[in-house]
């Protein structure tokens, strides 16, 4: 299971980054480009997908793992 993160590079463009890595796992031109990116990778490892906004503020989550079910909260 591994949780990837979509955020904007500082340069204008947004890079998807698994967390803990070092190195970006890709950079795109928009937004959308990194987020469909970022769900294919957090789907094929049953992780979670953190969207953050150019404020660098996580505004959606998304899991494709083993959640509980009924969820808790």
């Amino acid at each position: 299971m591994s949780n990837y993160h979509t955020t904007p590079d500082g340069n204008g463009n947004w890079q998807v980054k698994k967390e803990g890595a070092k190195r970006t796992s890709g950079h795109f031109n928009t937004q959308k480009e990194a987020m469909d990116y970022g769900k294919e990778l957090a789907k094929k490892t049953k992780g979670e997908h953190f969207i953050h906004g150019r404020d660098g503020r996580i505004r959606e989550r998304d899991s494709y793992g083993n959640d509980p079910f009924p969820p808790r909260g």
